[in-house]
C-alpha cells in the first residue's frame, strides 16, 4: 500500500459518526453541571470530586465521572485529581462572570425542545418542517422560558444593533420592536439613543417580562407595548425604525415578505427596517454556526430557515424595498440585515 493510501486510511475513523449519534451525552452533561452549579464552584478554586461532592450533596462517583467527561470534551481541565475551568468556561459558565450564559440550557435543553428534536426527526425531515410547538403557538409558556433564558445569547447582537443605530445622522425617535421577547433589543436602542421611545410587540404574557426589564433599566417612561400576534394586530405608524430581531427565520419566503411589507407600511418618511439573522454563505455550510442554524429551524418551526444574503435580498425586493445588505456583528454569529428603500 502506498504512503498516500496509508495516510488516507489512518484518517478514517468512526469517532465523528459515533459522537454525532451520541450528541445527547453533551446535552445531559451540560444540563447536570449547570444545575449543580459546578462551573461556579470550580471558578472559586480547583477542586477534587470529593470536594465537589461535599459542596453539592451529589455522589462523588457521579461527579468524578461527570467532570472527567467534561474534561474529555474540553469544557473543564484536569490536573492530577483536581478539576478547574478552561478559559472558555470561566467566561461563559461561571455565574460570577459578566459573560455567563448557562441560562440558555433552560430553553435549548428544555423537555419541550428536546422532544421536538428527538421524538420523530424523520417526520420533520419528510415534511420539511415541524408540526409541533413551532413559533405560532399563542401564549405558550415556552416563550416565557425562551425570553428569560436566552438573553446571554442575544445581548451582544442587541448591543451591536444599537451601536449601529447610534451612528445615524438622524437617530430614530420612534422605534417598533417586533417579537420583542425579553425586550433587550429595544432597551439597547433606548440606551444608545436617549430620545428614542420604544414600542414592543409580542404575546401579552411575554410583554410583562419585557416591561419589567425596561423598568429595571430605567426605561419605563419610554417603553410601551402592543399585545398580540404580529400577523393580527395593528402595528401603528410613523416609526423611524422597525426592528425584527431573530424573527424572519421562523417563516417561509412568502410570510417574510408579508411581514416586511407590513413593516415598510409602518415607517415614517425616511424610516428604516433592521433585522438580526443568522446568515450562511451561499454554499449553506459556512460559517458553521449560521449554517447549522437551519437544522434548528427545520426541527422547531413549520417553514423556517437560515436565509442567505441573496434570499434576504429577494425578500426585500418582493416587499417593495430596493434590496437588503448584510453586515456581520462580531463576536456574535448573527448579522445585521438592513432593508434599503
Amino acid at each position: 500500500m502506498s504512503t498516500e493510501a496509508l495516510a488516507a486510511v489512518s484518517e478514517i475513523n468512526p469517532g465523528p459518526v459515533i459522537d454525532a449519534v451520541l450528541g445527547y451525552r453533551d446535552t445531559a452533561a451540560m444540563k447536570a453541571a449547570i444545575s449543580l452549579d459546578l462551573f461556579t464552584l470550580l471558578g472559586e478554586a480547583p477542586a477534587t470530586a470529593a470536594t465537589l461532592a461535599a459542596r453539592t450533596s451529589a455522589s462523588q462517583r457521579g461527579l468524578r465521572i461527570l467532570c472527567d467527561y467534561l474534561a474529555v470534551r474540553g469544557i473543564v481541565e484536569k490536573r492530577g485529581d483536581r478539576y478547574q475551568l478552561s478559559p472558555t468556561s470561566a467566561v461563559f459558565l461561571d455565574k460570577r462572570s459578566p459573560g455567563y450564559m448557562g441560562s440558555i440550557v433552560d430553553f435549548l435543553a428544555s423537555p419541550e425542545m428536546v422532544a421536538l428534536w428527538l421524538d420523530d426527526p424523520v417526520a420533520y425531515v419528510r415534511q420539511g418542517g415541524s408540526l409541533g410547538l413551532a413559533n405560532m403557538s399563542p401564549e405558550n409558556p415556552i416563550w416565557i422560558k425562551f425570553a428569560e433564558a436566552m438573553v446571554p445569547l442575544v445581548i451582544g447582537s442587541a448591543e451591536g444593533l444599537a451601536a449601529e443605530v447610534a451612528t445615524w445622522p438622524n437617530p430614530p425617535r420612534r422605534v417598533l420592536d417586533i417579537a420583542a421577547g425579553h425586550g433587550f433589543f429595544g432597551i439597547a436602542v433606548a440606551r444608545a439613543v436617549p430620545d428614542a421611545e420604544i414600542v414592543a410587540l409580542d404575546w401579552p404574557s411575554v410583554l410583562k417580562l419585557a416591561e419589567r426589564n425596561a423598568a429595571d433599566a430605567g426605561m419605563a417612561g419610554r417603553y410601551s407595548t402592543i399585545a398580540g400576534s404580529a400577523f393580527d394586530v395593528g402595528w401603528g405608524s410613523d416609526y423611524d425604525l422597525v426592528m425584527m430581531p431573530n424573527f424572519l427565520h421562523h417563516f417561509d419566503h412568502e410570510t417574510c415578505v408579508l411581514l416586511l411589507r407590513k413593516a415598510r407600511a409602518s415607517l415614517a418618511p425616511g424610516g428604516r427596517v433592521l433585522a438580526v439573522e443568522f446568515v450562511p454563505e451561499e454554499d449553506r455550510v459556512s460559517p458553521a454556526w449560521p449554517a447549522a442554524f437551519a437544522m434548528m429551524m427545520l426541527a422547531t418551526t413549520q417553514r423556517g430557515d437560515a436565509y442567505t444574503a441573496k434570499e434576504l435580498g429577494l425578500m426585500a425586493r418582493d416587499a417593495g424595498f430596493a434590496g437588503a445588505s448584510v453586515r456581520p456583528m462580531p463576536p456574535s454569529p448573527a448579522s445585521l440585515v438592513v432593508f434599503e428603500d
